[in-house]
């Protein structure tokens, strides 16, 4: 099983080596990648290995960031509710989806009951329907939240207290693989960012299984993409929709990024010239990495 937790620290490396730490402290949990950024303020850990040592690693790894990071003072370009913003579960090898949701449930429960932070389930983990898309749980941000916690009772917790304290909540999910990729304009206009970003996801009838913002990021506009399902799809499809919405604002594409790992079926059939990607290596790819860590047969 993988686990590609997501918190709400960008900026200090201190914080972030601690969480690290947490990880590696525990046996039979493989630390595969992390990366983070200042402007987003946030930073993208995976792992993975047997479920009961994954789950162990991310619990104690929420525990650490629960205590380190205060949502009251944080600020930063990427949507958040929490400390430890959000913890997906996903399944590999020998586990199936409604397994691996079962244990994001169990996860969720555990978190609420021993630290004390409101926890919501998404994805395939949701036990409403209204809570399957994370975009719909973190609506309003820690912000908006710590308010509706306290009087909408449809923003009540799944697990844990009804109130939210400077770590804020927790979203838990099980999903499928997902690729994060990022599309810098050349532009500082966030608004073509934006215009583009509703063009292209498919809540606004763009692309299936694409979503995405416009965001400032080192002075650039991006556009920042979760690509659900790159069957639907695929990574150089994303850009070319990314590339021929801007060019209709008068806007050429700086550059791509990914951020965290990709199958390696994802990244079949296309270059990375061929998006404007850099820093790009077999290092990336999923299943090199799990080979590395002898995660494979």
């Amino acid at each position: 099983m993988e686990c590609v937790p997501n918190f709400s620290e960008g900026r200090r490396a201190e914080i972030l080596e601690v969480i690290l730490q947490a990880i590696h402290r525990v046996p039979g949990a493989v630390l595969l990648d992390s990366s983070s950024d200042p402007d987003h303020n946030r930073s993208v850990v995976t792992l993975a290995g047997r479920p009961e040592a994954v789950q162990d690693a991310a619990f104690a790894a929420v525990e650490a960031a629960s205590r380190r990071i205060d949502l009251r003072s944080h600020r930063g370009e990427h949507p958040r509710i929490g400390s430890a913003d959000v913890v997906p579960f996903v399944p590999l090898r020998g586990i199936s989806m409604p397994e691996c949701a079962g244990l994001a449930r169990a996860f969720g429960r555990r978190v609420g009951e021993e630290l004390g932070l409101p926890v919501y389930l998404y994805g395939e983990a949701a036990l409403r329907p209204e809570r399957k898309r994370l975009a719909d749980v973190r609506k309003g941000e820690y912000e908006g939240l710590a308010a509706a916690i306290l009087t909408d009772p449809a923003r009540a917790p799944d697990f844990g207290p009804a109130r939210l304290g400077s770590a804020g909540a927790v979203a838990v999910g099980a999903r499928a693989p997902l690729i994060a990729f990022n599309v810098y304009l050349d532009t500082s206009d966030l608004k073509i960012a934006r215009a583009v970003a509703r063009r292209v996801r498919a809540s606004a009838g763009g692309l299936p299984a694409l979503q995405a913002l416009g965001l400032m990021v080192g002075g650039l506009a991006q556009v920042s993409m979760n690509l659900t399902d790159y069957d639907q799809t695929p990574i150089p499809r994303a850009y070319e929709a990314v590339r021929a919405e801007a060019a209709r604002m008068g806007v050429d594409v700086e550059r791509s990024e990914l951020i965290g790992l990709i199958p390696r079926q994802a990244a079949a059939g296309w270059l990375p010239a061929d998006i404007r990607l850099e820093d790009f290596s077999e290092s990336r790819i999923l299943e090199h990495r799990l080979q590395e860590a002898g995660l494979t047969d």
